[in-house]
């Protein structure tokens, strides 16, 4: 039996998701645009303490990830609407988004502790201060070979397969929702924490490096030909990593 188109209602319900996704990240584009404009505060964590730099990363996490991840959620989305419309018990999105989150606040909470110490050690150490660029490449050369790694490629074809995903993750309840949300947020840290994590010698509030990563990061998930574009970047990147460590040069966000 051929399955029917998806009912009006569904579509609407869909497109409405759609939208407020796009709105959020369109608003934490904003804050994080603005956020850019003030004068550039020092160190790795930008002389904020935690939640402030929490904020500030969900707000670009949410600015990057939202428009890439939206397939993924509108899907959960489709499923539980399905169930509401025949009187199932459903979930609504948000728990899946919730547990999404959740993974990348505790990323965020390892980034800052991170930034801290290394921030910490540079202070007393006049080698790491002296050779911060050439470290700074070291992480860039190492984001490249994730890039062509095979854990950046199964994490990178479960992010393309919502579908999949969804038929063989599903958990019914809120728990299960949350839980789906934090498989999910497992994946998708799996195939891009190094691309945030390069953000640091890249400069963190350096816009154009960030469209251009929420571009790669979309492009990879979303078009055809988007494990070659992740090899290719990878590539790239290992190049441009590679530069810096013997130029000590080329990092806007290690500008002395």
């Amino acid at each position: 039996m051929i399955a029917q188109a998806p009912s009006v209602r569904l579509r609407r319900q869909r497109n409405l998701l759609l939208g407020v996704l796009l709105a959020v990240a369109a608003i934490c584009w904003l804050l994080v645009v603005r956020q850019a404009g003030m004068p550039p505060p020092m160190g790795p964590a930008m002389g904020m303490a935690l939640p402030l730099f929490l904020l500030a990363w969900v707000a670009m996490m949410v600015a990057m990830m939202f428009p890439t991840a939206a397939p993924m959620i509108l899907m959960f989305a489709t499923v539980s609407a399905g169930k509401r419309q025949r009187e199932e018990p459903f979930v609504p999105a948000w728990v899946f988004v919730s547990g999404y989150l959740a993974v990348w606040v505790g990323f965020g909470v390892l980034a800052f502790g991170t930034a801290i110490g290394i921030d910490a050690l540079s202070r007393g150490s006049p080698w790491l201060m002296g050779n911060a660029a050439r470290l700074g490449g070291l992480l860039l050369f190492l984001g490249g070979l994730y890039q062509l790694s095979p854990l950046k490629n199964v994490c990178l074809a479960k992010c393309r397969s919502p579908l999949s995903f969804i038929l063989t993750s599903w958990r019914d309840g809120y728990a299960g929702a949350f839980a789906m949300g934090l498989k999910h947020g497992v994946y998708c840290l799996g195939c891009c924490w190094l691309l945030f994590a390069i953000l640091f010698p890249l400069g963190l509030m350096n816009i154009a490096a960030m469209v251009g990563l929420t571009l790669l990061i979309f492009a990879e998930k979303s078009l055809p030909f988007g494990l070659a574009i992740a090899r290719v970047a990878g590539v790239a990147l290992t190049v441009y990593g590679g530069v810096v460590i013997v130029t000590s040069a080329g990092l806007p966000g290690m500008a002395i």
